[in-house]
């Protein structure tokens, strides 16, 4: 495993993590919830599901392109 995979790691692990977490938490409230609300408490996980590995993918692709400490830019 060389230095870059080790790096995409723990993105990957936090984001598997969040998207269990909106998964299971909003779900739970979506059963519980009644009426109009259950549309919201769906698309809102939803949307931060679909933005986080938008987020981690973006993540990847630096750490592949040799930027990762793009804090340093700065």
């Amino acid at each position: 495993m060389n230095e870059h995979e080790k790096k995409m790691i723990a993105p990957i692990i936090v984001t598997v993590a969040v998207v269990l977490y909106y998964i299971l938490y909003f779900g739970l409230l979506i059963f519980i919830i009644p009426g109009v609300f259950k549309a919201i408490f769906g698309i809102i996980p939803l949307i931060f599901a679909v933005l986080m590995i938008y987020v981690c993918v973006q993540r990847i692709r630096e750490i592949k392109g040799g930027e990762e400490d793009d804090l340093s830019k700065y």
